[in-house]
């Protein structure tokens, strides 16, 4: 089995993977509430014919209630790029972008409610506890990146995702691994000595220091203290290091244009766009795992994507939110360079439903079928994968649990899903559980 071998003292030093990576690095971009595939990147012409029918054969009750009649995108798809891939109107800039990403439609989730499904997109399990994503693979790789946490984890500027801290969480991997949450209108706390003296405090630094130094001679198995020393080290590191990175106002004016960071008359996309112009620069720094949140919690999709009762409504606020800081972030990396190292994800928790709700104009949860994508380091661009049937129900061709989804992404990080294991109460753990086949169709 693959645990990994690391110093408690140094749990960000760089390993190397089991094979030759694709990718140095991540960014995640995870949209909580369930965006709608039907009114984003899975075309249906046949729901525009069926539009206000009954489905024939569906169910009378969905998870929030009685299901209503069959509904047509809310918007309209055009054919994008070389592919001809039809995209929605949704999201212009991102449909820009249409040859050079691989989409996946025919991905399924273990649960249908938000808290859960967003752990089995995070940790592979729908029950709290498990190591997320970014723990197994800055656990795995370490980071090439010594002033900065490997692993940051940037809440949206309108709140923290349904299940929270789960999602960057270490599970049963050692502290060290979990996400280092900070975003562009929230910076970490206490950074700086308040009301004391600045020499003062670096004198008890090296006290302390040297203290520790002395008791881990002593002790020198302690491996606690040893990722205590570490953590303080790093801490002390990011008081020089994170002023400067979140300092987005040293961008130039072309470039806050280009995200939308400068938009007045939208706020929540200004503090947005930012913090993608922050992810591009923790992943200009070198950190090996970026979580960039679009939506926050349960808020009868006021706040995020979850779009029961109003969705052209509330998804014209959060594409508005979303589609230009995202375009704008990934086309940055490309003309940097960066995207040639960097993979980048587009995820949501699960899809919805091809009917109303009865009484509301908005589609009920669907994790039987539903679409993330990929684009970047190791990704085939223009490749639509898999399919969900005529109307959008389920997944029916190359059906992918997000077990997959997710070996895909280790693999692109030369991790083998299989080898990746911790062991925890006696079972070796893995992301992908004892499931999971890389989806090689969509790699270079």
């Amino acid at each position: 089995h693959g645990a990994i071998q690391f110093d408690p003292a140094k749990p960000y030093a760089p390993r190397p993977p089991h094979f030759q990576a694709k990718a140095k690095n991540v960014l995640v971009i995870f949209c909580a509430g369930a965006v709608s595939q039907l009114e984003t990147w899975d075309y249906k012409p046949k729901l525009i014919e069926w539009d206000d029918r009954p489905l024939p054969g569906g169910p009378s009750v969905t998870f929030q209630g009685p299901a209503g009649n069959l509904a047509r995108p809310q918007y309209t798809f055009r054919q994008r790029g070389q592919s001809g891939k039809f995209v929605s109107d949704l999201v212009p800039h991102l449909a820009e972008l249409t040859d050079e990403i691989a989409f996946v439609h025919s991905l399924t989730s273990k649960s249908n409610t938000h808290g859960p499904a967003e752990n089995f997109l995070s940790t592979g399990f729908n029950l709290d506890g498990f190591p997320s994503l970014g723990a197994w693979v800055t656990y795995a790789l370490g980071s090439q990146c010594e002033n900065l946490p490997a692993y940051v984890a940037i809440p949206d500027p309108r709140g923290v995702p349904q299940n929270g801290s789960n999602n960057w969480g270490p599970g049963f991997l050692p502290a060290a691994f979990q996400g280092t949450t900070f975003s562009s209108t929230d910076p970490i706390r206490h950074l700086k000595v308040s009301g004391g003296d600045e020499s003062a405090e670096v004198a008890t630094r090296k006290l302390l220091e040297k203290i520790q130094r002395r008791h881990l001679e002593q002790f020198p198995n302690d491996a606690a203290l040893a990722a205590r020393i570490a953590s303080y080290e790093l801490a002390a590191k990011m008081q020089l290091s994170v002023p400067q990175i979140t300092d987005i106002d040293r961008e130039p004016a072309h470039v806050l244009k280009a995200y939308g960071a400068d938009d007045s008359s939208n706020k929540e996309k200004a503090a947005f766009a930012r913090n993608c112009i922050l992810a591009r620069r923790l992943i200009q720094s070198g950190v090996r795992f970026v979580q960039l949140f679009n939506g926050a919690y349960a808020s009868a999709g006021k706040l995020n994507w979850d779009g029961h009762n109003d969705l052209k409504n509330q998804y014209d606020v959060h594409a508005a939110i979303m589609d230009q800081p995202v375009a704008a972030l990934i086309q940055d990396l490309k003309s940097t360079g960066l995207l040639d190292e960097t993979l980048v994800v587009w995820c949501t928790e699960f899809g919805r439903m091809p009917f109303f709700q009865k009484g509301a104009k908005g589609r009920d949860h669907n994790p039987d079928g539903f679409t993330c994508w990929m684009t970047g380091a190791g990704v085939r661009g223009g490749v639509s994968h898999g399919q969900t049937d005529e109307l959008g129900v389920k997944a029916i061709e190359n059906i992918h649990p997000l077990y997959d989804f997710n070996a895909t992404i280790l693999h692109l990080l030369g991790l083998d899903h299989e080898r990746l294991t911790y062991e925890h109460n006696g079972i070796q753990r893995r992301l992908t559980n004892v499931e999971g086949s890389v989806i090689k169709s969509i790699l270079t």
